[in-house]
C-alpha cells in the first residue's frame, strides 16, 4: 500500500462498512459503548489505496471520578492490536493507526491509556516506543479446549477445591437475570475498588452484551442461594474470553472461584470453543497466588507486554524509567 489514510469515528452512524472478526474491535461493541453512561468509543479506521477499510481499532474511553479523594479524569483501554483484512501489511497499518491515535489521546486529555492482550509479545514494539508508550511485563494464560477434555488437565489441588465446593453446597449457574447481574456487579466493583488501574464498565454494558447473546454471566451461590461470586465471559472468533472474575472475601473463596472458573471452562468446551483466555492474570511475580490458581486448570502461561502511556510528560518519563528493561 502506497498511502494509508486513518479516520477517527466517534459516532455510530458514521461507521464505514468493515469486516469485524474481533469482538473487542467490532461495530456492535462500538454501538453498545456509545449507549453506556460514562463511556465514549473511538474507532480508528484505516483505508487502503482503493478506499476500503484495511484495518480498524476500537478505543474505549471512560470517565472516572470520586469525591473522596477528589479526582476526575479519562482513561483509555484497548484490547488487542485491532482487526485487519488478510491481504494487508498489518505492521504498516498498525503504525498509521497509532500515529493518528497519539494525536487523539493528546486532544482528548486522556490521563493514561493501556494496551493489553496483544497477539505476540513483540508486536508493535518499535511503534509503541516511538509513540511514547512504556512496556510492563505481564502474564497471559489460556487453556486449549480442542485437543483434550478439560477434566484431564485439572491438578489434584483444583479437583479437591471442586469436590469441597460440591460438599459445601456451592454451585455455579449461567443466567442473565437482572437481580443476579446486579449482585455480581456489586461484588465486582467492591473487589476492584482499591485498584488504581481498574477498568470496570458501567453495568449497562453487561446488560446489553447479555441481551444480545455476546456475553454470559456466571454466578456462584452457597447452599442458601446467596451469591458469593461470578464471572463475565465474552466470545469471539471461536474463543472464549474470561473478562472479569470476582468473589466475596469469605473462607470459601477458593472453592467459589474454582466452581466459577470450572463452569466457564466447561461451558466454553460445550460451545466448541478452541481456547479460553484469562484476560487479567497480573504481573509475573515469582509468587502470584491467582496465577497459580488459574494454572491449576491446565492452562499455558505466556509472557507478554502491556503498554501504557500517561499524558503528563514528566510522569510518563518517570514511569518509563521505573519500568525500563
Amino acid at each position: 500500500m502506497k498511502k494509508i489514510r486513518v479516520d477517527i469515528i466517534s459516532r455510530g452512524e458514521k461507521l464505514p462498512d468493515m469486516v469485524c472478526r474481533n469482538f473487542f474491535h467490532s461495530t456492535e461493541l462500538f454501538r453498545i459503548i456509545e449507549r453506556t453512561p460514562g463511556h465514549r468509543p473511538f474507532m480508528a479506521a484505516a483505508y487502503g489505496d482503493d478506499g476500503s477499510v484495511v484495518g480498524h481499532m476500537l478505543v474505549l474511553m471512560r470517565r472516572r471520578g470520586s469525591l473522596l479523594p477528589p479526582y476526575l479524569f479519562t482513561q483509555g483501554r484497548v484490547y488487542g492490536e485491532g482487526d485487519y483484512v488478510d491481504n494487508c501489511d498489518k505492521e504498516q497499518v498498525f503504525d498509521a493507526i497509532m500515529e493518528r491515535l497519539s494525536r487523539l489521546f493528546r486532544l482528548s486529555v486522556c490521563l493514561y491509556i493501556e494496551f493489553s492482550d496483544l497477539s505476540s509479545k513483540m508486536f508493535g514494539y518499535k511503534t509503541f516506543r516511538h509513540c511514547g508508550f512504556y512496556p510492563i511485563h505481564w502474564m497471559q494464560i489460556y487453556n486449549s479446549l480442542h485437543s483434550m477434555k478439560p477434566e484431564l488437565r485439572l491438578t489434584n489441588k483444583i479437583k479437591r477445591h471442586l469436590a469441597n465446593a460440591v460438599k459445601a453446597g456451592i454451585k455455579t449457574g449461567k443466567d442473565a437475570g437482572i437481580e443476579r447481574l446486579q449482585e455480581f456487579y456489586r461484588i465486582l466493583k467492591s473487589g476492584f475498588r482499591l485498584k488504581m488501574r481498574r477498568y470496570i464498565p458501567n453495568i449497562r454494558l453487561f446488560e446489553e452484551l447479555v441481551s444480545k447473546g455476546m456475553c454470559n454471566i456466571f454466578t456462584t451461590t452457597d447452599k442458601n442461594g446467596v451469591i458469593l461470586g461470578g464471572c463475565a465471559c465474552v466470545y469471539s472468533g471461536g474463543n472464549c474470553y474470561l473478562w472479569y472474575l470476582a468473589s466475596k472475601k469469605t473462607l470459601n473463596r477458593k472453592r467459589v472461584n474454582a466452581s466459577t472458573v470450572w463452569t466457564a471452562i466447561t461451558d466454553a468446551y460445550d460451545r466448541e470453543c478452541r481456547h479460553i483466555y484469562f484476560m487479567d492474570v497480573g504481573l509475573p511475580f515469582r509468587k502470584n497466588p491467582y496465577r497459580e490458581f488459574i494454572l491449576g486448570f491446565g492452562g499455558k502461561p505466556v509472557g507478554t507486554y502491556r503498554w501504557f502511556r500517561c499524558s503528563i510528560k514528566w510522569v510518563n518519563k518517570l514511569l518509563s524509567w521505573t519500568y525500563r528493561e
